[in-house]
């Protein structure tokens, strides 16, 4: 068998693309609903392709992908890709479809939580485990509230962007990358 390391490159990118641009809509409150749009279509498109490249790997290890990691990976790159095309109608887009990202995406992520226990530990278990269920609740407010989610986006968008890169690295440098 062959063994990879331990080190997950696309966490650990996607992580720092995060964090990035967690820390750029908390400094830059004024490009957020305007020039970050690009920004967020091509985070969108790099987590969608992840969740259909996790669902092609355990496809490949198991015989049956999560249906739950395609199905997040496609809505996220229709919404990278929606965002890139269209920017000018990016402040709409991004209240109807940054909810269900957020949604889509921490419904994956929550999927894969026993096998992040088992491989990663206890301890990236429960930060995981509690970011996505942060996620989870704040994608269902702002999908309910449209107008809660133009006010409020820098600054939840920030901050759960910023803990969704920090679970990312975490997994990135964590024992994911190893086979038993």
């Amino acid at each position: 068998m062959r063994k990879r390391s331990g080190f997950g490159w696309l966490e650990l990118i996607i992580g720092i693309l995060l964090i990035v641009l967690g820390i750029l809509t908390l400094a830059k409150p004024d490009l957020v609903l305007n020039t970050l749009v690009f920004a967020y279509g091509i985070a969108a498109v790099v987590m969608g392709v992840s969740d259909i490249l996790l669902y092609i790997r355990v496809d490949r290890y198991t015989g049956f992908g999560p249906i739950l990691s395609l199905i997040s990976g496609i809505l996220s790159v229709m919404s990278g890709v929606m965002l890139l095309v269209y920017p000018r109608i990016g402040t709409l887009v991004l209240t109807i479809l940054f909810p269900i990202w957020f949604i889509a995406h921490c419904i994956s992520r929550l999927t894969h939580m026993r096998d992040i226990r088992i491989i990663a530990g206890e301890g990236t278990y429960y930060f995981t485990l509690t970011v996505n269920i942060i996620g989870l609740f704040l994608g269902i407010l702002m999908l309910f509230n449209p107008l809660f989610t133009l006010a409020t986006i820098r600054c939840f968008a920030s901050i759960y962007l910023i803990l969704l890169g920090v679970s990312s690295v975490v997994v990135a440098i964590s024992r994911m990358g190893t086979r038993m």
